[in-house]
């Protein structure tokens, strides 16, 4: 668990972190290179839901370099529910997409990520950080006085 004091907003106690794969922690089906030894630094606090449509396919290879399973979706709607269900006020989400932008609000922190695909606008008015890739956007996390930082009121 990790617990955030954020002046303004109040105690946040976050216990669960859900990822989109595709544009957010892998470019073109393929892995960012960093990105798998941060998610297991994060684990050792939250547990790592990984959410994909699979757009670009290879989901065994990124399954195997993340060494964490891969929960397969279809739409933005079953990334909500998702989020829903672990119970969003204990959730940080990371996503880019359009199909992202409903969990990014729903959860305690809505962290956007802006890569090499880029980053839909409903995802970016959705979020609550704004982060330059994965590695950042996981550091965030790890190093939660950043998110005080910047969402202290």
């Amino acid at each position: 668990m990790i617990r955030i004091d954020i002046p303004g907003r109040g105690r946040i106690e976050l216990a669960d972190a859900v990822f989109d794969v595709n544009g957010t922690i892998a470019v073109d089906g393929v892995l960012i290179a960093g990105v798998a030894e941060r998610l297991h630094r994060l684990r050792e606090h939250l547990a790592i839901h990984i959410l994909t449509a699979g757009t670009h396919g290879n989901l065994e290879e990124i399954e195997r370099a993340l060494g964490f399973p891969l929960h397969i979706i279809s739409m933005g709607e079953d990334k909500q529910r998702f989020v829903q269900q672990l119970g969003p006020e204990h959730v940080i989400a990371f996503g880019n997409g359009a199909n992202d932008a409903a969990m990014l609000r729903l959860a305690a922190i809505g962290i956007a990520v802006i890569a090499t695909e880029g980053l839909s606008l409903l995802a970016f008015h959705a979020a609550d950080v704004l982060a330059r890739g994965p590695l950042d956007a996981i550091d965030l996390t790890l190093h939660p006085k950043r998110l005080i930082a910047t969402l202290r009121a």
